[in-house]
């Protein structure tokens, strides 16, 4: 098996979840501002709060993976040849941070707006996340013999739940 993701194909790198995750990210952040409430600082209820918190931590925790992976960051879920397994930092909370924060953001952003269908459509973005960090993770599994025994310490996508 040729483990060079820069000589396999888009398909074999698995481009389509590429392409696939940016109309829901585009869906994620238009259902909330279509069907949902315009709040201003001043009216801030619990639910707007906590969409405010969720979203500023999305945008914390992503940032984090980010850094986290420097050179080696790929939209790709196939990882890069001369990538490293990282498990401190962001890493040491969830093993997926990025996508991770995505939701966070995603969520944030619904609850901040009060939009029941942006939470709905949030829904269907976890379950997205969730399968494309799966078949990752069958990548990582091969690279990385480390990777089961990390599997088995930290949480996928939400810390210290799943």
């Amino acid at each position: 098996m040729n483990k060079n993701p820069e000589a396999k194909s888009f398909s074999e790198r698995g481009g389509w979840w590429v392409l696939a995750q940016f109309p829901l990210l585009i869906i994620a952040y238009l259902v909330p501002l279509w069907f949902g409430r315009q709040v201003s600082l001043e009216q801030l209820d619990f639910v707007s709060g906590a969409g405010l918190i969720l979203l500023g931590a999305g945008i914390l925790q992503s940032a984090a993976g980010v850094v986290a992976l420097g050179r080696v960051l790929t939209p790709f879920p196939c990882p890069v040849d001369h990538g490293e397994l990282r498990t401190s930092g962001a890493y040491s909370l969830v093993r997926h941070p990025i996508y991770s924060g995505i939701l966070f953001m995603a969520l944030g952003w619904s609850l901040y707006r009060f939009s029941i269908p942006g939470v709905v459509v949030d829904v269907l973005l976890f379950v997205f996340f969730d399968r494309k960090a799966a078949r990752e993770e069958q990548w990582l599994i091969e690279r990385f013999p480390a990777y089961a025994a990390y599997r088995q310490r930290v949480r996928k996508l939400i810390p210290g739940i799943y």
